[in-house]
């Protein structure tokens, strides 16, 4: 990720030494719209609305790999629960035989230790 972020920081300052040594004036045509002034300025306009574009175009993934995350942060936290609570079953069916108040116990997440 941070060599991404610096291939896009070479690029956009060669951009940027590019358009300045450009500065002719220039007119652009798009459809019925005309725009007049200097090639840098042209030239930074069409950077950045390519960016804009770019940035648009991958914010879906980004917010939906966010979510993503956090929902198997959650499953991951709900597994290691259900992992200790197997554990705690696990040695206190070696220890005795439990009764089923100390499997409900259990399975609701306490067990007490002390009584050892």
């Amino acid at each position: 990720m941070i060599i991404l972020f610096i291939i896009g920081l070479l690029l956009g300052a060669l951009a940027v030494v590019f358009a300045l040594q450009n500065i002719a004036v220039v007119t652009v045509s798009f459809f019925s719209w005309e725009l007049t002034g200097s090639l840098s300025l042209v030239l930074l306009l069409a950077v950045s609305t390519g960016m804009l574009i770019a940035i648009f175009l991958l914010l879906p993934e980004f917010v939906g790999s966010y979510f993503k995350y956090k929902n198997l942060k959650k499953e991951n936290k709900q597994l290691a629960e259900d992992l200790q609570k197997q554990k705690e079953l696990t040695v206190f069916a070696k220890q005795t035989p439990p009764s089923k108040e100390d499997i409900s116990k259990i399975e609701s997440g306490a067990i007490d230790n002390t009584a050892d």
